[in-house]
């Protein structure tokens, strides 16, 4: 993987470089001091990954990570001094399209960098973004359980599901499940940004949590997110080796095999492919499954890749597919035999 580095301290620039000299399969292909060189840089070599500092010269990280994913798009990794204390900063860098965060590695008195194997799992973990995890197909009974409204996210995803969230009205008769794709740390000021954009309740996930109508259920561990056999949403392990934690592919997976729920599953921007699959899975299992258009993503990778499988049933732009959720939750009727809820 060929990887810039956007800073304009030289210090910095020489601990992220030793850092990723310890990794055989990391190459650093170039090095700006400020947002504009990183925007000529990327036109002329785009890396496969660019660790950018959030407070440069002139155009800072945060808009230079705007203009390199509209006009040169490559993935993003915030590198920064501060992430809790930051936070703001690093929400709006990723809302305007950077994957995710990590703290700067330091050197200590002996020259060793501390925080590189941070630094490097979250590298790791960007450059798996295009593993492909097989699907699986189950067949699904229409049922009585509370419907589900499941949502995937990556790349510029917090900006997406808050225009989504403002969309739906606050008596939706279903329960929203939400895997965006962030580092754990930053799950509470998630949730309080979402709880801004809309008068559904919004909550981070707790172990067997019972899932409402109404309410919105964020993802808030670098655990496997998924609804169990009982109906309860809680977290697993495995799959260990599955790119993200928590997986959308996983949550979209877990709701399909029950046979007793119904109800829509999204997928909105993002880098990647996780959520595909799954939502191929949630179709077969005969739940509504809705993709992002291209023309309205940050990155039409994940909703893209779900397409090109014909997993979407519908391709909608952001501001609509709020709409399409409502109309599908609130047609669905209990069949006259069973009770259940049917498509």
């Amino acid at each position: 993987m060929r990887v810039a580095i956007v800073n304009d301290r030289p210090a910095v620039i020489e601990t992220l470089a030793m850092a990723i000299g310890d990794a055989s399969d990391l190459q650093l292909c170039w090095t700006a001091l400020d947002g504009r060189e990183a925007l000529d840089r990327c036109r002329e070599d785009r890396p496969d990954l660019i660790l950018m500092d959030l407070l440069t010269p002139g155009l800072d990280g945060i808009e230079t990570t705007r203009r390199i994913m509209t006009e040169v798009p490559c993935p993003i990794l915030v590198v920064t001094g501060d992430i809790q204390g930051g936070f703001s900063r690093v929400y709006e860098a990723i809302s305007a399209g950077a994957l995710d965060a990590v703290e700067t590695p330091t050197r200590d008195t002996n020259g060793r960098v501390l925080g590189r194997d941070a630094l490097l799992r979250k590298i790791a973990m960007i450059g798996s973004l295009t593993r492909t995890i097989p699907p699986r197909g189950v067949t699904r009974k229409p049922g009585h359980s509370p419907p589900i409204v499941a949502i995937g996210a990556s790349t510029g995803g917090p900006s997406a599901l808050s225009t989504l969230l403002r969309g739906l009205p606050p008596d939706l008769p279903a329960a929203i499940l939400v895997i965006q794709h962030l580092d754990a740390r930053f799950t509470e000021g998630l949730v309080t940004s979402l709880s801004q954009h809309t008068a559904l309740r919004v909550e981070a996930v707790g172990d067997e949590t019972a899932p409402q109508p109404g309410r919105v259920y964020v993802a808030a561990r670098e655990a496997h997110l998924i609804l169990d056999g009982d109906g309860l949403l809680t977290y697993v392990d495995d799959p260990a080796d599955a790119p993200h934690r928590p997986s959308i592919d996983v949550l979209f997976r877990s709701i399909a095999a029950r046979s007793s729920v119904a109800g829509c599953g999204v997928l909105l921007t993002g880098m990647g492919r996780d959520g595909a699959d799954g939502l191929l899975a949630l179709q077969r299992a005969g739940f509504l499954t809705l993709a992002q258009n291209e023309a309205s993503s940050v990155i039409w990778g994940i909703p893209g890749a779900a397409v090109a499988l014909g997993a979407a049933d519908r391709i909608l732009p952001l501001d609509e597919l709020a709409t399409a959720i409502d109309t599908h939750i609130r047609n669905l009727r209990p069949t006259a035999e069973t009770g259940r809820t049917g498509r």
